[in-house]
């Protein structure tokens, strides 16, 4: 069982040649609404790539919010600890996606920063259970935080996505045995600007420091870096034509952690990580670019 605890958000998504500049207007190519949140594209990868597992999160009395259970439950997801905040909005997530297919992002959490302590207890019974508890933060910290100490008093193994990027205090780092932030987020944790490979390792260092176990730095088209206490190794990208990058980072934690949850090495789970990531970007939209198990399994066979 691997259970995830974030944001569940509806992405009302626009597609257009470039990014406007302040005070520019001009016609975009495309608009369309689509199932969204760092946590429910997790578990919804998660499920699709053949993984049992459960969402905490909350939503909105709206029908955002109905639309957004109902397809994590329609995917495989476990939605019984998905609670219905009445008086606030569902979570909403404005993308803006370029010419070149990268992404520009603003989140509203709403409903999403509802998730309470009380949540958690009420799900401890499947933490518990879980093997592994993942968490991003688009959720209050606090409720992370609470939720990661009932992780670590079943033996569970979490892992955390820094996104969005702010400082983590050493409590929860303390917490975490898998850090997964790409470059930019590592820059906002470590307070270090980033100009290379070394200066990456050393932010990293000073992470794993305050109790990190191990982490994966994602670096987009470079792939990704892998660092534990035994040195660091770098894995390339898996070479693609990216249509549209939304839920690439999603993809590739809610890949690794149903390959670690089947008893793969963390190698064995970054490199089949990195094919599911690959073959997200080339599809649009948040969820709906994530590929099941027979999809993935496919493109391995035909690569």
């Amino acid at each position: 069982m691997i259970t995830v605890i974030g944001s569940l958000n509806m992405d009302l998504v626009t597609r257009t040649q470039k990014v406007p500049k302040v005070g520019e207007t001009f016609l975009g190519v495309e608009f369309k609404q689509a199932a969204g949140g760092k946590g429910a594209n997790q578990a919804d990868a998660i499920a699709k790539l053949g993984a049992e597992v459960a969402m905490i999160g909350r939503v909105g009395a709206d029908q955002f919010g109905e639309s957004l259970v109902k397809s994590l439950e329609h995917d495989g997801v476990m939605v019984s600890h998905i609670h219905i905040t009445e008086g606030i909005s569902t979570g909403i997530a404005t993308i803006i996606i370029d010419g070149d297919g990268d992404n520009s992002i603003i989140v509203v959490p709403s409903a999403n920063f509802k998730l309470m302590p009380q949540d958690i207890d009420e799900a401890e019974e499947l933490i518990k259970q879980s093997k592994i508890v993942i968490a991003q933060l688009e959720v209050p910290i606090d409720t992370i935080k609470y939720a990661f100490k009932k992780a670590k008093q079943y033996g569970s193994y979490t892992i955390l996505n820094p996104a969005p990027a702010r400082e983590l205090d050493d409590e929860i780092l303390a917490m975490t045995d898998l850090l997964v932030p790409n470059e930019t987020e590592l820059e906002i944790l470590s307070g270090r600007m980033l100009v290379g490979e070394e200066d990456m390792l050393v932010a990293v260092k000073e992470l794993m420091q305050k109790g990190v176990k191990e982490m994966i730095v994602t670096l987009g088209a470079n792939g990704c870096m892998h660092i534990d206490k035994e040195g660091a190794s770098h894995y390339p990208a898996h070479r693609v034509k990216a249509v549209d990058t939304t839920a690439a980072g999603d993809s590739f934690i809610g890949a690794f952690a149903t390959a670690f949850s089947e008893g793969k090495t963390p190698q064995e789970a970054i490199g089949f990580a990195s094919k599911v990531s690959a073959l997200t970007v080339t599809r649009e939209g948040a969820q709906d670019s994530l590929p099941t198990k027979k999809e993935v399994e496919a493109f391995i066979l035909n690569d």
